[in-house]
């Protein structure tokens, strides 16, 4: 993708951020100088992956394929340092566009529709035997807290104030239709680097290409601390 994009999607996004009075942390507004002034009291942001991330899952279309996140708190597995046990994203979908499939070996999570169009959510759970494969058996899923069952492959749609949660190895693909949509999700600790089973996507966070300078850092990008 090129930074030019980048930033105007950024810019794009706090706009729609604000028609839905939806407010971020101040650390959202930090420009790449603002991060060269930190120090390690910063260092949960950077660990984490807190902030902007956008990504056109290395598809090169990003309209087609692609998601804008902000990642507003985060914990670690690995990391004592960051005892949270949880996270919490907001996301904009625009109409048409997809995340690919794709499962989560340890996160649960609740999928929030904040606002704006439909979102649909396509559904499978990974077979047992072989996940690169889904099963073939109905499942059951929650909505809202009330269980349903579905066949592999049934779309369910959140209309806004609508959610649904999506337990590990339960492979999903999600799209806006009817207009640009605000996602929440709430989730147990989120960790993009390793707990991603994507089908067919060949990567997870993009090529830049730097045809101008970044408006805001993404969540990949942060400097080192200030000594």
């Amino acid at each position: 993708m090129k930074r030019s994009e980048i930033n105007r999607y950024i810019t794009e996004a706090k706009r729609f951020f604000d028609q839905h009075q939806f407010l971020l942390p101040p650390f959202a507004l930090w420009t790449p100088a603002d991060w060269r002034t930190k120090g390690h009291e910063c260092d949960e942001i950077r660990d984490n992956l807190l902030g902007w991330d956008l990504t056109d899952f290395g598809s090169g279309d990003y309209a087609r394929v692609g998601l804008l996140l902000f990642t507003i708190r985060n914990g670690s597995f690995s990391n004592p340092a960051y005892p949270k046990e949880y996270a919490e994203k907001i996301m904009i979908v625009r109409e048409g566009q997809h995340t690919p499939m794709h499962f989560h070996w340890s996160k649960c999570e609740d999928i929030i529709n904040r606002g704006g169009g439909e979102l649909v959510i396509q559904l499978y759970m990974a077979d047992q035997k072989d996940d690169s494969q889904f099963d073939g058996k109905p499942f059951a899923v929650v909505t809202d807290g009330v269980r349903r069952t579905v066949r592999p492959g049934q779309t369910v749609r959140l209309a806004p104030g609508e959610s649904i949660t999506l337990v590990s190895h339960m492979y999903h693909e999600f799209w806006a239709e009817g207009g640009m949509t605000l996602v929440g999700e709430v989730s147990k600790v989120n960790d993009d680097r390793t707990d991603n089973r994507f089908r067919t996507a060949p990567g997870r966070f993009p090529a830049i290409e730097e045809d101008e300078p970044p408006l805001h850092h993404l969540c990949t990008e942060y400097p080192p601390a200030r000594p």
